[in-house]
């Protein structure tokens, strides 16, 4: 989870002899590719479920299963996503203002643009893109808005350039996107959620494998695998034992190499994360 353009799947499938892999994915434009992969890897080894991965152990049940020998959660947008300029995710190109992963969604980035309250917006870019200036485009927006609905991904980033401290024009627009991007598609309750549900389809000793690609959801994940929630607290039982499904696997999360960033550039921000469920 999430199957995007299938990679991660492809992979998997090469190296499985006995099992079955499922991939969730709630992007209409996922399907399509998972259509493809089905017809290859045949029902007995292959399983589509067009959801939010939030809703894990639901449909995991609609299928009859209750345990899983291991998890991989690649987070964040697809490439096939900001590849398509139409989607609204990139700011390299023209598009409208969308950004729901789930296209039947009802709301989309110009909901959230042009009908939020600005306290809304506020904590939003606040929260979500650590925008150290969100009063001040918060109120710009509101302001602009009166006027002409936003309803271009182009028309954001003027008002966001507008704001920009000086020399760090991309970084803010990627900061204000992903703010809004993760409201709208409500990302963080989404991973919450999941990663709770993981902790308790995972079979003794199964594994979770989680890659991030930015602090907002490398925290919780580090903090559930290391610590046994969210939060990030020490809880102990009784006997003064520590209270969490998941050992660490790797103390401190991998990140990819110099050549592999040449390779791939969308990957320099990538941190992997392994817990093991315990006995």
């Amino acid at each position: 989870m999430t199957f995007g353009g299938g990679g991660h799947s492809k992979a998997i499938l090469n190296q499985l002899t006995t099992g079955h892999l499922i991939a969730f994915d709630q992007d209409q434009d996922a399907e399509q590719n998972a259509q493809q992969l089905a017809k290859e890897a045949g029902e007995r080894s292959f399983t589509f479920i067009e959801s939010n991965f939030r809703y894990l152990k639901k449909f995991l049940r609609l299928h009859g299963i209750t345990e899983v020998d291991g998890i991989l959660a690649d987070l964040g947008v697809s490439s096939h996503q900001f590849d398509e300029p139409s989607r609204g995710f990139t700011i390299r190109a023209e598009g409208v203002l969308d950004m729901r992963m789930d296209q039947a969604a009802a709301k989309s980035a110009r909901e959230v643009v042009n009908e939020y309250e600005e306290q809304d917006l506020i904590h939003i870019l606040s929260a979500y893109g650590e925008v150290r200036n969100a009063r001040t485009l918060a109120r710009e927006i509101v302001n602009l808005r009166m006027n002409q609905p936003i309803e271009t991904n182009e028309q954001l980033k003027a008002i966001a350039l507008k704001n920009a401290p000086k020399g760090r024009d991309l970084k803010y627009l990627a900061q204000v996107f992903q703010a809004i991007r993760i409201e709208v598609n409500e990302e963080m309750e989404a991973l919450k959620e999941f990663l709770i549900q993981a902790g308790e389809v995972l079979k003794a000793e199964g594994r979770l494998v989680v890659m991030s690609y930015h602090s907002l959801e490398d925290r919780p994940v580090k903090n559930f695998i290391n610590k046994g929630n969210i939060k990030g607290v020490d809880e102990k039982d009784f006997y003064g034992n520590p209270i969490r499904v998941l050992d660490p696997v790797n103390r401190k999360p991998i990140v990819p190499s110099a050549a592999e960033i040449e390779e791939n550039s969308r990957a320099r921000s990538a941190k992997l994360r392994i817990g093991k469920k315990r006995l």
